[in-house]
């Protein structure tokens, strides 16, 4: 089989197997002749090859011996240059990921030949090399990814380049992932991008078990096919004698995926698991009693050829131990179901995926047949279904308490190293948090012998960080995949930016108060100060003005807040002398900072509770195009405030990250419609003084293609209502737009389609002369218009990092380093008015954000890291710019303010530790 880069220099493998079969054919040839033909003792003509297939069920994968004293990488390139990396920061990954070496790396054939002092006498066998000083800049392994479906489920989506999911059946154990790989995928070079260099690529979770999964490297190959991705391809797809035997993958799922597919219900499930492994049982006991007989030269004993079965051999492999078994499983039930599942058929489970509620049940896990699985878990994703509700990001903490391993999938693969930065925020070391994408991945893949350390004699895959790489906004430099640079124009840099790990904070008291909850979120913990509290030890306190956002204090570190009021031109003696009279609160910041709180648009948040769950959530609403809406609903328009509901999970946790309100507009069949309304994120209910800061704000619309009926009529129909030829209240309501009274607000990704809005909104202020406020929210491609946007005065609220989740999407601007600038701070630079909204799971569907919000502060601070944005910039992009892109009026002097300790709110040193409310008269203490 063709295999780019393959080394042919197998020589030990290929030298066992003609020893096996010099030794056969010496035993043999008692009872053939030399034509082959079977002897009167009835031995089959075929008996060498049935004993070389009795032996082949039994071995087990891994490196054979002489592996790691391998010259050439197997994937090696010919015409490849060694690569010199000089004065490097190494994280190897070795010593439980406690080693770090300052020194240099040499890269040649494919592999790691050289770690710390590298001499010219190192290289002097190279007449081919590239020498690269990166100045201190740190450099780990290749980030590796145990949970992806690049290829099968494609980016952008199309109908026509989905394979992820079967719908043939609840078991599918022979279909195989490699079979639907689709190598056009734009994913790839965006992953490699964020420093991913290896992904086992599954099945999706349609089916109780829906197929095995292969790893893959995602370094591009001349041969362009899937097959020469392949990392360490098992024997039943090389074909050929090989340095190693690789490891399969198998995919299972429980609970709610199959039953929404299906029909199934749990039951279902474990059933249709037990009958198909009972199958495999039985074929496994006919292949081994078949062997026995064979060992024992009982030939006479034979029925038939060896026992095969195309269909249920995978599912034996996973019996005899040459398969990991990747399960997708969220609740506790789910646990307890496969773990005894796993006891009952004696196959050991390699990891738990998504897992949400692993960190209750850790000793369930323990109980699993063989080594404890790990667990491959979300840094934040959370709440979108039941089986996700009781999730937490403690969780890699806890489990580590626990003695379990844990690893994390991320929403994009490209930004992988963000949801191991996000749970080393929350608690889990350091050097486990980069092990968990890096050599603990590797590990429940089984490939931790050549990927996942910075070992000698392991795969070339390393990346150059342009920081500390668990700090925000780390980005590579470089990437290396067997060596060979897959990054264009770039060159590492160092010194400018911090090399420093981030002093993370404390959370031992949330965590196991997480625990105690499930994972539940309360308002109940947080303690309200209606009086005088007093905040030490301040380094910095922003506001909003008129203008944007100000600093207006950083000499003196205390600050003195009375009924939500910070009293402006307090001293430093002020705060000494009132602390020691009536003070309902003293809060050391040891450091931190006051900063505008943040505001979370393109949301979900106060409409519903659980995304997945219909009697949780407000409703869809039927828009003007519809033509099956009721006629009860003729000429209204639907009201965000009129469906708020409070307390929600997603407002808490956004509350308690800083978000103190959220803009929220009603969902239609296609994105949002309607007037939206802003909430406090924090109260108990809609009556609570300060609960809804603003009823309505602005009307939505969406705009995306491939929806019914066509963008050509809905513009018509849009033209129509802002031109005011519409009657009712509707029309009232757009007319205002035309009139510059109310603003639009418009989900839309696709540049055309901005254009046209563009248009629009110039052929209405020409009949109306007023100026028509327009807002583009999404807007993925709103950087190829940002002059024309600038130009007419339309602001844009986009998301901070940028995906092609869809065609209206895939012309992204992606950010470095791939280009010098990200979307928003490129809009910013063309003078564009932007906010951000958060970072989903995709870029149209407002119901499957509101998790994010509370990721906000960071997505700014990603934003200004790379970037040249000041500090007062980046809080303005989710603070000042939402609410006046969204139509929010609201006074600087009555806005919530968030307090931070150990750093600012933008960072991961920072901990919000209150919110400063003037327009609730209180202060909130977390």
């Amino acid at each position: 089989m063709a295999r780019l880069g393959r080394e042919t220099n197998t020589k030990h493998r290929i030298f066992s197997y003609l020893c096996a079969a010099t030794v056969l054919s010496l035993l043999l040839v008692l009872y053939f002749g030399p034509d082959g033909r079977t002897s009167s003792t009835g031995i089959p003509v075929n008996a060498r090859e049935i004993l070389l297939q009795c032996d082949e069920i039994q071995a087990l994968p891994g490196p054979l011996p002489g592996f790691s004293e391998r010259k050439f990488s197997d994937r090696f390139v010919p015409g490849t240059k060694d690569v010199w990396i000089r004065n490097a920061t190494i994280w190897t990954g070795r010593v439980d990921g406690l080693e770090t070496i300052h020194g240099d790396l040499l890269l040649s054939g494919g592999l790691i030949k050289h770690i710390g002092p590298v001499t010219t006498a190192n290289i002097e066998a190279s007449e081919n090399f590239e020498e690269i000083d990166v100045r201190g800049a740190w450099i780990t392994p290749g980030i590796v990814d145990v949970h992806s479906h690049m290829g099968v489920e494609s980016s952008p989506m199309l109908s026509g380049a989905v394979d992820g999911n079967s719908i043939q059946g609840t078991i599918r154990a022979w279909l195989r992932s490699l079979d639907g790989l689709n190598t056009h995928d734009e994913s790839f070079h965006l992953a490699v991008s964020g420093g991913l260099t290896t992904s086992l690529i599954l099945p999706g979770s349609a089916n109780a078990i829906g197929g095995q999964a292969y790893a893959i490297k995602l370094r591009p190959t001349l041969e362009r096919s899937p097959t020469a991705m392949l990392l360490e391809p098992p024997l039943d797809i090389s074909g050929t004698a090989s340095d190693y035997v690789g490891w399969k993958h198998m995919k299972h799922a429980c609970g709610e995926n199959p039953a929404r597919v299906y029909g199934d219900t749990r039951m279902d499930s474990v059933w249709a698991w037990r009958d198909a492994y009972n199958t495999a049982r039985k074929l496994k006991e006919k292949q081994d009693s078949y062997c026995a007989s064979v060992r024992q030269s009982r030939w006479d004993n034979l029925s038939g050829a060896f026992p095969q079965d195309l269909q249920w051999q995978p599912l034996v492999d996973i019996l005899r131990g040459k398969v990991k078994v990747q399960t997708h499983c969220y609740e506790a039930v789910d646990f307890d179901n496969f773990v005894r599942l796993s006891n009952e058929f004696k196959f050991p489970v390699a990891a738990f995926h998504h897992a949400h509620e692993a960190y209750l049940v850790p000793d369930v896990l323990k109980h699993a047949y063989g080594p404890t699985p790990a667990v491959a878990i979300f840094a934040a994703f959370s709440g979108y279904k039941r089986e996700a509700y009781h999730s937490t990001s403690f969780a890699a903490r806890l489990l580590d308490d626990e003695g379990i391993r844990s690893d994390h999938p991320a929403i994009t693969s490209r930004f992988l190293l963000y949801e191991a930065q996000q749970v080393h925020h929350f608690g889990l070391p350091g050097h486990k948090a980069l092990s968990s994408v890096t050599s603990t991945a590797a590990a429940v893949l089984g490939l931790n012998h050549r990927i996942g350390f910075i070992k000698l004699g392991y795969d070339a895959d390393v990346v150059v960080w342009d920081r500390y790489p668990l700090a925000l906004g780390a980005t590579p430099q470089q990437v290396f995949i067997d060596g060979i640079p897959q990054l264009v124009d770039t060159n590492p840099r160092s010194g400018s930016l911090s090399q420093q790990p981030p002093k993370v904070p404390n959370y031992d008291l949330e965590a196991y108060d997480a625990l105690k909850r499930e994972g539940e979120p309360t308002l109940d913990t947080v303690s309200t100060i209606t009086g005088r509290t007093i905040f030490t030890n301040v380094s910095n306190v922003w506001t909003r003005n008129n203008a944007g956002v100000s600093n207006i204090y950083n000499k003196f570190p205390c600050v003195i807040v009375e009924g939500g009021h910070i009293i402006e031109g307090a001293t430093h003696e002020d705060c000494v002398s009132l602390a020691t009279q009536s003070v309902d609160a003293v809060v050391d910041l040891n450091g931190g900072s006051i900063a505008p709180a943040i505001v979370a648009a393109g949301t979900s948040i106060g409409l519903q509770e659980i995304a997945g769950e219909v009697s949780t959530i407000d409703g869809v609403v039927f828009e003007p195009s519809d033509t099956d809406a009721p006629r009860a609903v003729l000429g209204t328009i639907p009201r965000a405030v009129d469906g708020l509901m409070y307390a929600t999970r997603d407002a808490v946790l956004s509350y308690r990250a800083g978000v103190t309100t959220a803009v929220s507009a009603p969902s239609s069949s296609v994105g949002e419609y309607g007037l939206s309304a802003s909430i406090s994120t924090g109260v108990q209910h809609k009556l609570v003084q300060g609960a809804v800061v603003q009823a309505d704000t602005a009307i939505y619309i969406s705009l995306q293609h491939g929806t019914t009926p066509s963008i050509s009529t809905r513009i018509a129909s849009l033209r129509r209502l802002i031109l005011g030829r519409t009657k009712g209240e509707a029309g009232s309501w757009f007319g205002m737009i035309a009139l510059g009274l109310v603003r639009l607000v418009v989900r839309v990704d696709s540049a055309d389609i901005i254009a046209t809005l563009i248009d629009l909104k110039r052929e209405v202020e020409a009949h109306t002369g007023a100026e028509m406020k327009l807002t583009v929210l999404g807007a993925a491609e709103a950087h190829i218009l940002a002059d024309e946007l600038a130009a007419a005065s339309v602001g844009v609220l986009v998301q901070p990092r940028s995906f092609p989740y869809a065609w209206d999407s895939r012309r992204i601007l992606p950010g470095p380093p791939l280009s010098e600038m990200g979307q928003a701070a490129y809009l910013w630079s063309k003078n564009v008015t932007v906010g951000l909204i958060p970072q989903g799971i995709d870029d149209s569907t407002p119901s499957m954000t509101g998790w994010a919000a509370r990721n906000l502060r960071w997505d700014a601070g990603w934003v200004a890291s790379q970037s040249n944005l000041s500090m007062e910039d980046a809080l303005a992009l989710v603070s000042t710019n939402v609410d006046a892109l969204l139509g929010v009026i609201v006074k600087p002097a009555d806005a919530d303010l968030v307090a931070t300790s150990g750093g600012d709110l933008l960072s991961f040193e920072g901990k919000v530790v209150a919110v400063i409310s003037p327009r609730r008269s209180l202060v909130d203490l977390f």
